[in-house]
């Protein structure tokens, strides 16, 4: 029997990526296996979310290699992408999620089923009916959650989820994005926050200028950061 496809390990090698003129990622060389949640941080501009628009396969790379478990191909196998202000489509919270659903191709019989699984999932069963763009801004977060994980995926990226939510609404979704891991899905998420970091990652990729400055585990990375320049952001220290 044929094993099934796989978006597992990605492999980033020796990447970079322009926008006309401009370098934004350099050199950039990183493998993301399964297990917890990995965290990019790093200060405004230092190529967090290209990184994970390379990862979903949205933008190709001006140079370098990057593989999906083995394959060149970037077509999205068993991955999704959260952006960090996810529009609504103008229906209902339950057709958005049937949307994504159709997309994903799940069969038309199975749809309202895996809808409601998915609301009750996120925390908005009760809010199935109710036009999408009437959500609080944590309930549409935790709608594009539901979405993201219409696809069933091996990866969720996640590009900065909490950046506009209060912390109540962060804490709803970070609980949400910890259970999907806890689930086997394999969580890269791009986050300013450090109490964050703490709280949700296993491992932590620092990017400063387009550049991964540190790769390790989260734990030694917030007690013992190897680079200067690391120490200076966990300090809050301006880190350009």
């Amino acid at each position: 029997m044929r094993a099934p496809l796989t978006d597992l390990p990605l492999v980033i090698e020796n990447v970079a990526l322009d926008a006309g003129a401009t370098r934004i990622l350099d050199h950039v060389s990183l493998t993301i296996a399964a297990g917890p949640p990995t965290l990019i941080i790093g200060p405004n501009g230092a190529g967090k979310t290209s990184l994970l628009r390379l990862c979903m396969g949205l933008v190709g790379p001006s140079a370098g290699r990057i593989t999906w478990g083995g394959r060149a191909d970037p077509t999205p196998v068993r991955r999704a992408m959260m952006f960090q202000r996810p529009v609504m489509l103008r229906r209902s919270t339950a057709a958005n999620v049937g949307y994504a659903l159709a997309q994903a191709g799940v069969p038309r019989h199975a749809r309202a089923k895996r809808s409601a699984e998915l609301l009750e999932r996120v925390g908005l069963a009760d809010l199935a009916g109710r036009s999408a763009r009437r959500l609080s801004g944590g309930e549409q977060q935790r709608l594009a959650l539901a979405r993201a994980l219409a696809r069933a995926p091996e990866i969720l990226l996640l590009d900065e989820p909490t950046a506009n939510l209060d912390p109540a609404a962060s804490r709803s979704v970070e609980a949400i994005v910890l259970m999907a891991a806890q689930s086997g899905i394999k969580i890269v998420m791009a986050s300013h926050d450090l109490g964050q970091v703490r709280r949700v990652a296993g491992d932590v990729v620092f990017m400063l200028r387009g550049t991964v400055h540190e790769h390790g585990a989260a734990r030694d990375f917030l007690v013992r950061p190897s680079t200067p320049e690391a120490g200076a952001f966990l300090r809050g220290d301006l880190v350009i």
